[in-house]
């Protein structure tokens, strides 16, 4: 099972608004160097719904290359379109991806046969692990428990990235935590609370400015240390939360960009950050300057 801080990590762009996969390639080293434990590409913070099919799949072929299997690549496969999620899940497996990440099917706001037989239907369809990601905030829906409950009895789901925030469902999710079923945050402010309850990990938009932090605080967790995993997850909660004033990927790619990564614009519909946000998210980064690692 894999453990640790997974990236959910940003897409860079040139100033023409293309892919600037050299950046793209300096991110992947940066991210393996500093001990992250996994990489998301195509997810949510990757601008993914901005993306051509030619970029998509340009942009697997050549994490895959890059990446080389020196930590497991995980490429986001959803749709709301059962018959489109599975001819990407496909064609991810073919080109290298090491695991999928599955969204519910968003905007159809199926009924719990449909999202069981969606996800099902998925799985079936390939050979590589796959791991559920509940965001109703995003989606519009969720998936019930009992669904999940049978979904956590396929072989090839893995886990679910947990992001509604409820952690009163994340409880009853967390029953069916086993050896071959993880629960994973997908909250950067509440990794230690569902640690608390079972987790092995995060999918982190925070990872892609603190990697080693992330990391560490998952790690000392599942050790033991729970003080010095609290202690982290307190002491950043205002940044975390900075990273947070307005949709996501937004504030990371401006905090990024401060930061001199240099990761360069948004693709529309997102836009820049506020200008009192912006102020504020750097405020934020400015008191934990010295502790960014």
């Amino acid at each position: 099972m894999l453990k640790g801080s997974i990236v959910a990590i940003v897409t860079p762009f040139c100033n023409d608004g293309s892919v600037n996969y050299k950046k793209l390639g300096e991110l992947l080293e940066f991210h393996i160097a500093n001990k992250t434990d996994g990489i998301v590409i195509l997810g949510t913070t990757g601008e993914a719904s901005t993306l051509s099919d030619v970029e998509c799949d340009e942009i697997v072929k050549y994490s895959v290359r890059k990446v080389n299997k020196r930590i497991p690549l995980i490429v986001g496969s959803g749709s709301n379109c059962t018959q489109t999620a599975i001819s990407l899940s496909k064609k991810y497996e073919a080109m290298g991806a090491d695991m999928l990440l599955v969204i519910t099917p968003y905007y159809n706001r199926t009924n719990n046969k449909g999202m069981l037989n969606h996800f099902t239907s998925i799985a079936n369809s390939v050979n590589i692990p796959i791991i559920l990601y509940n965001v109703p905030g995003r989606t519009g829906c969720s998936i019930d428990v009992n669904v999940v409950k049978q979904l956590a009895l396929h072989k090839n789901i893995v886990g679910i990235k947990e992001a509604s925030g409820n952690i009163s469902y994340v409880a009853k999710v967390a029953r069916y935590i086993s050896d071959k079923f993880a629960l994973y945050s997908g909250n950067d402010d509440m990794i230690v609370p569902l640690l608390s309850l079972g987790g092995i990990g995060v999918i982190s938009v925070w990872a892609n400015i603190m990697p080693q932090t992330v990391h560490n605080m998952v790690f000392d967790y599942l050790d033991g240390k729970l003080e010095n995993a609290l202690k982290n997850q307190l002491n950043f909660i205002d940044l975390i939360d900075a990273l947070f004033y307005e949709t996501n990927p937004i504030p990371v790619k401006h905090a990024m960009n401060y930061l001199g990564y240099n990761v360069g614009p948004l693709r529309l519909p997102l836009d820049n950050m506020d200008e009192n946000n912006y102020k504020k998210l750097v405020k934020e980064i400015e008191l934990v300057k010295g502790d960014l690692k």
